[in-house]
């Protein structure tokens, strides 16, 4: 009999992947949780694998270092996919795949199974992580192969008593971790349609939230938030503290059709609270610390960092060489910020550093101006000849083509 590791999130795809694993390959299915900070949701995880047919159920606390190996860099790297998606559900993949790795040579286990469709991100996630860490182990995806919809799934897990949580009117697909939660599927995949008010649960809708706004006071050492309001922190603590302020006030919704590793253009709800504040928070701190060119080379890392963790490709070369590039800034990006939330808006309105590229001498209108107005005539002219120059260059073609239309009556 086969050994099969399955990661297993409790949802409908995975815990149908336990009975037909066991019926279709004869497997004997060890199921693997990561708790990533989902909180409650992983209250009966463990008793619903064994009743859906797993030998053994294993449930692991990673949520620090989820947090510290995973989170933290793409936060300091300012990775947001196609600038929205905080990454949330793609971070995870890359240490769910050495997790399930490291418990398959405890397990001595030949395959390694997770349930995502042949649609989906996450397959190339977890099988190009897990060939990266131990090629010779086989890669089983159960929703690739047997061709059901959520619905049969549903019929599926009911005709075998495996408890499930999705019904025909609530069909949805969620992942949740500390970074924020991801749905889709049922009524999102009309782009057209609000989503329903039932996907969510990190944040109040901006109608229904406070009528005053709250203001935040975050502190950055190195890249890293370290105190809310003045109340240092862990960064664990922290997040999950201000996901609750941010949620309450109904900041972290992003409803968007992104553009899936497969070419499909995929209709997602993310709900990030912490996450948006926070890339909010850095992105102006790091911009404040940091010259013009440095900035927008950050930035332009921060958009490629997004699409390598999205598209599977953590462990690798490039990943490595841009959290170097990004731990060189990291020093600067030291101070605070205050941000103002209100009725599902987050706007920076402060921030301070010691390391801060702004000078009020050269800044003020007011008295203390220290910059050299003279100067400036010079750097425009200099500046500017090349446009000068282009300039004189057209008025001569243009006067060329007029003689030559006036000698030949065109």
């Amino acid at each position: 009999m086969e050994r099969v590791v399955l990661a297993y999130s409790g949802g409908l795809d995975t815990s149908v992947a336990i009975a037909w694993l066991a019926e279709t390959r004869g497997a004997e299915v060890i199921a693997v949780t990561l708790d990533l900070g989902q909180g409650s949701e992983l209250n009966q995880v463990r008793d619903r694998a064994l009743a859906a047919g797993a030998t053994r159920a294993h449930v692991l606390d990673v949520c620090e270092e989820f947090a510290r190996e995973y989170v933290r860099p793409a936060l300091q790297a300012g990775a947001l996919y196609e600038g929205q998606y905080p990454l949330a559900a793609a971070l995870a993949r890359p240490l769910m795949a050495q997790k399930l790795v490291e418990l398959a040579a405890m397990e001595g286990a030949t395959a390694i199974a997770h349930g995502s469709t042949g649609k989906g991100n996450g397959q190339a996630r977890l099988d190009l992580a897990v060939r990266a860490l131990n090629p010779a182990l086989r890669i089983l995806a159960p929703a690739r192969e047997w061709g059901m919809t959520r619905a049969q799934e549903i019929a599926y897990a009911h005709a075998r008593d495996i408890p499930v949580d999705a019904t025909l009117e609530h069909p949805y697909s969620t992942d949740a971790n500390l970074w924020g939660r991801s749905i889709s599927c049922g009524a999102l995949e009309d782009p057209w349609a609000d989503p329903p008010a039932d996907v969510f649960r990190l944040t109040r809708g901006a109608d229904d939230g406070p009528g005053a706004p709250a203001s935040v006071e975050l502190a950055f050492e190195a890249g890293v938030p370290v105190a809310l309001n003045g109340v240092p922190m862990p960064f664990v603590e922290l997040v999950a503290t201000l996901a609750t302020i941010a949620g309450h006030h109904g900041v972290g919704r992003i409803d968007m059709v992104e553009n899936r590793l497969l070419g499909i253009k995929s209709r997602e709800i993310h709900e990030a609270p912490a996450a948006v504040v926070l890339h909010a928070a850095h992105r102006d701190l790091q911009t404040f610390v940091t010259t013009r060119e440095l900035d927008r080379v950050a930035r332009a890392i921060g958009a490629a960092y997004a699409d390598l963790v999205y598209n599977g490709l953590w462990f690798t070369d490039a990943r490595r060489a841009m959290d170097a590039f990004v731990a060189n800034v990291q020093p600067r990006v030291t101070g605070d910020v205050r941000v103002r939330l209100f009725r599902g808006a987050c706007q920076v309105v402060g921030r301070r550093s010691p390391n801060g590229v702004y000078d009020p001498g050269l800044s003020t209108y007011g008295d203390g101006d220290r910059f050299d107005h003279t100067a400036a005539e010079g750097f425009i002219r200099i500046w500017g000849l090349p446009v000068e120059t282009a300039a004189r260059g057209s008025a001569r073609v243009a006067d060329h083509a007029s003689v030559a239309t006036r000698a030949t009556g065109r």
